[in-house]
């Protein structure tokens, strides 16, 4: 169900990477210095349970850096996918084939479609010190108990994705939503691309 690693030929457009602290455009960053990084991977974790379209969430993102011309990889993790049991997928995405394929134990960015699941799974494990944290919950960073992770340098926003689900798309696709919040929070993808990848599967949008 992974998607390959592959790119369009042809394309000219240099990958967007934002970084939230800053403001800075990474990758214009690096036409002046080769070394910077635009050589990095960009790797994402969902972690949610089985039936909230958490590897629909992790094919998606890749088609949607796919179609802006960069290569992208998507696969679950093996195991059982029943309905309501943990479920995780990973993502990579990179301006250079990915050869790698493992899954994704050091992360940029965790999304975590389900809150119930941070007193169950170590949604956090690996996650890199700068990195992005997105959780499903109207409840704030501290009212989920998350200040400790938060050491200044990380990245932490809670998004109420189940209620913005139902009132906009009349469905609670909490997965749909936490990519969009994915996107504008990190800069990863530009969100016509995103929406434009969610059409396909998900017509009326």
């Amino acid at each position: 169900r992974g998607m390959p690693s592959t790119r369009r030929d042809g394309a000219a457009r240099l990958p967007l990477f934002t970084s939230a602290r800053r403001g800075e455009d990474v990758w214009t960053l690096a036409r002046s210095d080769p070394q910077h990084t635009v050589r990095r991977m960009f790797e994402v974790r969902i972690h949610g349970r089985g039936g909230q379209g958490v590897v629909t969430a992790a094919e998606l993102l890749s088609v949607a850096a796919f179609d802006e011309g960069r290569h992208a990889q998507a696969f679950p993790s093996f195991g059982s996918e029943r309905t309501g049991a943990p479920v995780v997928a990973f993502c990579r995405i990179a301006d250079r084939e990915i050869r790698v394929r493992e899954p994704v134990v050091l992360p940029d960015a965790v999304v975590v479609q389900d809150a119930t699941l941070l007193n169950q799974v170590d949604v956090f494990a690996g996650l890199k010190p700068e990195g992005y944290v997105l959780v499903n919950s109207p409840l704030t960073v501290s009212q989920l108990g998350l200040d400790d992770l938060d050491d200044g340098s990380r990245r932490m926003m809670t998004i109420p994705a189940t209620e913005i689900a139902r009132e906009h798309i009349g469905r609670p696709v909490t997965n749909l939503v936490m990519l969009g919040g994915l996107a504008a929070f990190t800069g990863l993808i530009h969100l016509p691309a995103l929406l434009s990848a969610m059409q396909k599967p998900f017509p009326g949008l």
